[in-house]
């Protein structure tokens, strides 16, 4: 089996707004032997990330920027990948602790330096290198030797999303989008929920400017609603496999990490089993108040994913 380690791969990006299924779509693609699939959310973005939207998303899921002249130990260092660093130095505190899970991150970090030294790096560059380090490291990744495409998934990162087709010449964007009204209505399970208008805005903003970038790298970026893939994976999954090249038969039609099946989604996403009537009865748990406000609210991009103020009223609707 011939070794894809060392090999830069072009890099296919998930996003998708809190609760709207990108981690359910990463672990989907996980299985595919023609995919090396980050292990859990690749949280890019630096401390040096401070825009206009670095009030409404944090910075961690953002396209990063890096510091001017600074040593590639450094730049390495600035990238936060909370979940994987944490379950690599501190398994013990990781919601991934159950999950075998072989990184050494300074071993990480040595491979990345190795693959950049005498080089003057973009940010395309450290962003490839990291990926390809990470992957070489992982020392119980199930390889298939046929890997030639590096995916990664971190929440809004459509925001970035002309930025980083600028800077990754070879790079795509699959967004993923869900019915806002199941989509709050499953953020609101977690401890310390957004607001409602806090989260439509956040919704509203990022599905706004992936249409905006989609309209100028049309062949780069493909969106998938949530709502699609619960009803078939494989006919949802198919464009994005079509347009970059790998076999859509191949998929595995079910979520899994690093080539293993699982039961439920969870720990990787809030979403635990995604299913068209699951899908639904999220939205069910909304009042008709707050059903009605998500509508008002996100109107102006609901018919951009054919979802419509009759759904509001009907997933509201007692019983």
């Amino acid at each position: 089996m011939a070794s894809t380690e060392g090999q830069r791969h072009p890099l296919v990006m998930i996003s998708a707004m809190y609760e709207n299924g990108g981690n359910t779509t990463h672990r989907y693609l996980d299985g595919h032997p023609e995919l090396l699939v980050y292990p859990f959310e690749s949280q890019l973005g630096t401390a040096l990330v401070r825009d206009r939207w670095a009030a409404l998303y944090p910075v961690k899921y953002r396209w990063p920027v890096f510091r001017l002249g600074a040593d590639l130990a450094t730049q390495f260092e600035s990238i936060i990948d909370e979940e994987c660093r944490v379950r690599a130095r501190t398994p013990f505190v990781s919601k991934f602790r159950e999950h075998p899970f072989g990184l050494d991150d300074a071993d990480r970090k040595r491979r990345f330096i190795a693959l950049l030294e005498g080089t003057q790096p973009s940010p395309g560059d450290l962003i490839a290198a990291f990926f390809t380090a990470t992957f070489d490291a992982w020392t119980d990744l199930r390889r298939s030797g046929r890997e030639r495409f590096s995916v990664g998934y971190s929440p809004i990162f459509g925001v970035d999303a002309e930025r980083f087709l600028e800077e990754m010449p070879d790079g795509h964007v699959l967004h993923v989008v869900r019915n806002p009204w199941s989509a709050y209505a499953e953020t609101k399970r977690r401890p310390a929920p957004l607001s409602l208008a806090h989260y439509i805005e956040g919704w509203v903003v990022v599905q706004m400017l992936v249409l905006a970038a989609q309209r100028r790298f049309a062949d780069r970026i493909t969106v998938l609603r949530f709502e699609d893939l619960c009803t078939d994976p494989r006919a949802a999954l198919g464009p994005v496999c079509e347009r970059i090249g790998i076999d859509a038969a191949e998929l595995v039609l079910t979520p899994t990490w690093n080539g293993a099946p699982l039961t439920e989604v969870y720990p990787w996403g809030t979403i635990r089993r995604p299913t068209t009537e699951e899908n639904e009865r999220t939205a069910a748990e909304l009042t008709p108040d707050e059903a009605a406000a998500v509508a008002r609210l996100a109107q102006p991009l609901l018919d951009s994913f054919a979802y419509t103020d009759a759904d509001a009223a009907r997933r509201a609707a007692p019983g």
